[in-house]
């Protein structure tokens, strides 16, 4: 391993466990305020299988291969779109706040869209890449309807911001792999101007933003944990009440421990706190861009760039949600919060990142993006 995939592997460690962390100090408060069966170590132990479950996963990856991934990207989002289908069977699929998004197995949740989200943008760069010449509007357009099949069972779960967050990430491909513009950024334009004038007649999607932006008039609803949030946050103050020290986790912010982790994070840690973890995240999505240059091939190149970017914005999502400036998405903190599919899928990701690393070439490949 280079010294950039070392810098990486030392960031997305020091992740996990202030992670790890911070899933036991809420969860323990958690446990100890409602008077649970359940030990104060329960969801620390079961983060850190599933951290150990992830490792070997990215074991499994790793002697595989980026390019052996890629290879068999289409039977791996074959897989899982059939995983995206069976989360709507009775016994199988599991319901959770009127959401059909988890699978059942041996008595664990089980979440398919946290690897789509990551296996859709792979596949996507195996199809480009294996053209040799610019792809036509016809071969665009069948591999963006393959696309489309997990894509909209995902959004009939419905799971709105993962699928925001892959069809981000296939805007950024488009450009990044030269698409021309017609083929996408007009279609896209009319597809936005509709939605938008469809949305704005639907009353519930006024009351959403009603509620996004003054949290404080549905508080016993849907503004209750953005409101809370806010509180966890600006009471942290310049460097935080201390570890362990935070009144949020007392029952006060539902789910603390998965979506709003960094409420809980800054109240106990402070403004400093917060931008020391923000800077993390910098240095990881640099980092990783340093890698991607390197990258010995051009889907080496588009491998690294993607899967930073993914980790990058979702991180850049759920600190905007905790902190006000972006509606509740749902969007876990990548290597941080709670949430073993999460945990898994971002340790295989880690992995392919890595694995491309290790044969970095010291070269720039603008010339290996624009080909």
């Amino acid at each position: 391993m280079n010294r950039l995939g070392l810098t990486f592997f030392i960031l997305v460690a020091l992740l996990v466990a202030v992670g790890l962390i911070m899933v036991f100090n809420t969860t323990a408060a958690e446990a100890l305020d409602r008077l649970q069966d359940r030990g104060t170590h329960y969801a620390l132990i079961k983060q850190i299988t599933y951290a150990g479950m992830g490792g070997i996963g990215a074991w499994g990856l790793w002697v595989l291969g980026y390019r052996t991934i890629l290879n068999f990207s289409g039977f791996f989002l074959g897989f899982f779109t059939l995983l995206l289908i069976l989360v709507f069977v009775p016994g199988i699929g599991q319901q959770i706040n009127g959401a059909y998004r988890w699978l059942s197995l041996f008595g664990h949740s089980f979440q398919p869209s946290e690897f789509v989200k990551y296996l859709i943008p792979i596949y996507y760069i195996q199809a480009i890449t294996s053209h040799q010449k610019p792809i036509k509007m016809k071969e665009f357009l069948v591999l963006l309807a393959t696309l489309a099949v997990p894509m909209s069972l995902i959004l009939i779960e419905p799971d709105n911001g993962t699928v925001a967050i892959i069809f981000s990430a296939l805007v950024v491909l488009f450009i990044l792999t030269r698409i021309r513009w017609v083929y996408w950024a007009l279609p896209l334009m009319i597809l936005m101007c509709s939605g938008a004038v469809v949305a704005s007649r639907m009353p519930h999607v006024s009351d959403r933003i009603r509620i996004y932006l003054h949290p404080e008039l549905d508080l016993r609803g849907k503004g209750h944990q953005p409101y809370q949030a806010k509180i966890a946050t600006g009471s942290g103050g310049l460097t935080g009440r201390g570890l362990g020290e935070s009144l949020q986790k007392l029952n006060y912010l539902p789910e603390a421990r998965s979506d709003y982790i960094a409420a809980i994070f800054a109240e106990e840690f402070g403004f400093l706190g917060v931008i020391g973890l923000i800077c993390i995240y910098m240095l990881l999505g640099f980092v990783g861009f340093m890698m991607a240059i390197r990258a010995p091939d051009r889907e080496g190149v588009l491998l690294i760039a993607i899967l930073t970017y993914l980790i990058c914005f979702q991180a850049f999502l759920n600190l905007g949600v905790v902190s006000g400036l972006l509606p509740s998405k749902g969007t876990n903190l990548p290597f941080f919060s709670q949430g073993g599919s999460s945990l898994l899928a971002n340790f295989m990701v880690v992995s392919i990142i890595l694995n491309v690393a290790k044969s970095t070439v010291r070269r720039g490949n603008a010339s290996i993006i624009q080909a």
